[in-house]
């Protein structure tokens, strides 16, 4: 299995400094600074792109639950919000909430819930949370 880079360079103090990410595919980068991880200044920042890694792991992950089950589904649509909050002297990364609506032919919503349900705790980046974020999950059939 691949393994997969990104890199980052941060310049000057946490406040007044600012930062830059890329991935080796050339396809995602972004700049970064205090103000957008902890205030609303523009910009992104780590919280962004570990919401982005776990949406579209899940989406991933729940198509092929649903494929395994023989419902595969039409569209899965995967949003995540990632919580980062004080905790002591630093900052820690508490919740992970995903929504996830799926047009799914042929599947009950218990069923469904079943098979999402078990994407939440199997997942790849879900797993790579696990006990550290608490992880919650709406998921609707459309």
């Amino acid at each position: 299995m691949p393994t997969r880079k990104a890199s980052a360079i941060w310049e000057k103090g946490l406040q007044n400094g600012k930062g830059s990410f890329k991935g080796e595919s050339g396809t995602i980068s972004g700049n970064y600074s205090f103000g957008s991880r902890f205030e609303s200044a523009a910009g992104s920042n780590p919280e962004e792109l570990l919401a982005a890694a776990e949406a579209a792991c899940f989406s991933m992950a729940l198509a092929l639950g649903l494929e395994k089950n023989g419902t595969p589904a039409d569209k899965v649509e995967t949003s995540a919000a990632c919580t980062i909050e004080k905790s002591g002297d630093g900052f820690k990364i508490t919740t992970m909430s995903l929504v996830v609506n799926a047009k799914v032919p042929g599947i009950d919503n218990a069923k469904f819930q079943q098979i999402a349900e078990g994407t939440r705790e199997g997942c790849p980046v879900s797993q790579a949370l696990k006990g550290n974020v608490n992880i919650t999950l709406t998921a609707k059939l459309n």
